[in-house]
């Protein structure tokens, strides 16, 4: 007995199966083919942005924009928002299977307690027996510690915590992600909402301007000047410029009743600030996470890489039911017919065991459960390796759009310069009668959608800035206390 002991404490030290080793990071240094200037300027007047590769990112990156009412937004979302505490329970009851686990490294300690009473088929002959056994009836009752072990010799156990420890760090990282996911979607609405309202502000102005052209019409055609063609045609063109404030109220509502959602509010009780294009700043120095550091920051990468733990641990777990497992037990204990006798020493008794259990034959079964596990290994660690390309794809993306949103509202602001010039020009013309009610109309049209676009394009820049800091991962390994209740671990 003692020299099993003793094989055990020497063979418990190894484990089968692979150890783990984190992939190591891409072998690029860059995230686009192209060069991205370090600096994309605007020449319209508006900011320009200055790229800082290794620069650190802000837990709160919102902050960036620089507005208190969207910080406000967003720290509401944080704390009420139920995705978050479905994620936090849900990282919470991981860790507690992580518990379970490592429960098996350990002795298992149990009482036992019971009372019988029984009845042979004969009566007792011994006269010298006690009366209540003559009878053919006697009670027993005993007490005890019952002890066991599972000598874990392979490390299956040992692999099983492992696994459940590389799960629970996956859930740290989803619920990181979801708060990076909800602060991207509470930014981008606010910024969806300020640019409606900018649209729909730049339409009643296109309708105004619209009515006072039908007006002036009807009076030119009463003077006998114009067609009535002519009225009929401003006519429409009021009416249909009209028709579209619906369509822009119905977005600025639905995107309204989406943030009040991800504040984790009934639309009906909580309604967001009035944002205004002119209360974002935009970020002027955007910190650039490098490439080899973007695989140890993002946390959809990161939740890739601990499932791929998990189930590198989980071929340890397969291979370690191909061997023998061995138990120890013993158990000690009081047993007496009668309660008044239970303690005392001659009624004790205890015993020792050790127990081999070998797989000899289970129809291939252990075999294919070894097999199955390291086939779900390789499509995990392809999934893995689809998540970093898909994270450098969205870098490379939101920075070219950067670039291009520099060069679109630049573009924008010349054509609603020179629109708008345009359109005084008409109306002077027109009112001298030297041009038709169709060219004036055409350079409203002109001017109205060079001001929708020229509002499209502040609000891109604005969602794309957003959209690249949240690619970049957000910053919140920085200051991981702004994430309640999330507990930080970048092991691997």
């Amino acid at each position: 007995m003692t020299t099993l002991c003793l094989m055990v404490f020497v063979l418990s030290g190894c484990a089968v199966g692979p150890d783990f080793v984190r992939p190591p990071p891409p072998g690029v240094t860059a995230y686009t083919a192209e060069p991205v200037s370090g600096v994309i300027a605007s020449g319209a007047g508006y900011r320009s942005q200055r790229l800082h590769p290794g620069g650190a990112l802000p837990a709160q990156w919102w902050a960036l924009f620089r507005w208190p009412r969207l910080n406000s937004v967003v720290v509401r979302a944080l704390r009420e928002n139920p995705t978050l505490d479905e994620a936090r329970a849900t990282l919470a009851a991981a860790q507690e299977n992580v518990a379970v686990a490592r429960g098996g490294l350990f002795p298992q300690l149990d009482l036992s307690a019971s009372a019988q009473r029984l009845k042979s088929a004969g009566g007792q002959t011994d006269a010298f027996a006690p009366a209540f056994t003559r009878s053919g009836i006697s009670n027993l009752y005993s007490l005890g510690t019952n002890v066991s072990y599972d000598a874990d010799v392979f490390g299956g156990i040992r692999r099983r915590v492992e696994q459940q420890q590389a799960l629970a760090e996956k859930q740290n990282y989803q619920l990181a992600a979801a708060c990076l996911v909800l602060t991207g979607d509470a930014v981008t609405q606010a910024i969806t909402i300020a640019a409606l309202r900018a649209q729909i502000e730049a339409t009643e102005a296109v309708i105004r301007i619209d009515e006072q052209t039908l007006s002036l019409v009807r009076q030119e055609y009463a003077a006998g000047k114009v067609p009535r063609t002519d009225v009929l045609t401003a006519g429409t063109e009021l009416a249909s410029d009209r028709a579209q404030l619906p369509v822009l109220e119905q977005a600025l509502s639905t995107a309204r009743h989406a943030l009040a959602l991800l504040a984790g509010q009934f639309p009906a009780n909580w309604s967001p600030p009035d944002f205004s294009l002119d209360d974002f700043s935009l970020p002027e120095n955007l910190p650039i996470t490098l490439p080899s550091k973007l695989v140890q920051q993002r946390p959809d990468i990161l939740a890739a890489q601990a499932q791929l733990h998990a189930d590198s641990a989980a071929i340890g777990v397969a291979t370690a039911q191909l061997f023998p497992s061995i138990t120890l037990s013993g158990s000690i204990g009081q047993e007496a017919l009668d309660t008044s006798s239970i303690f005392s020493a001659v009624n004790r008794f205890w015993s020792l065991s050790a127990g081999v259990l070998a797989p000899v034959f289970h129809g291939g079964a252990l075999m294919a459960q070894r097999r199955a596990a390291m086939d779900i290994y390789k499509a995990s660690l392809a999934n893995y390796e689809l998540t970093v390309l898909q994270g450098f794809e969205q870098v490379g993306d939101t920075l070219r759009a950067l670039v291009h949103d520099a060069q679109l509202l630049d573009a924008e602001q010349a054509v609603f310069d020179s629109a708008s010039e345009s359109l005084k020009m008409q109306r002077t013309a027109y009112t001298a009668g030297k041009v038709t009610i169709l060219s004036l109309i055409d350079a409203e049209r002109v001017y109205q959608q060079a001001r929708l676009s020229l509002v499209r394009a502040r609000a891109q820049r604005l969602q794309d800035s957003a959209q690249l800091l949240v690619a970049l991962g957000g910053g919140w390994w920085n200051n991981a206390a702004a994430i309640e209740g999330m507990a930080v671990n970048q092991g691997g």
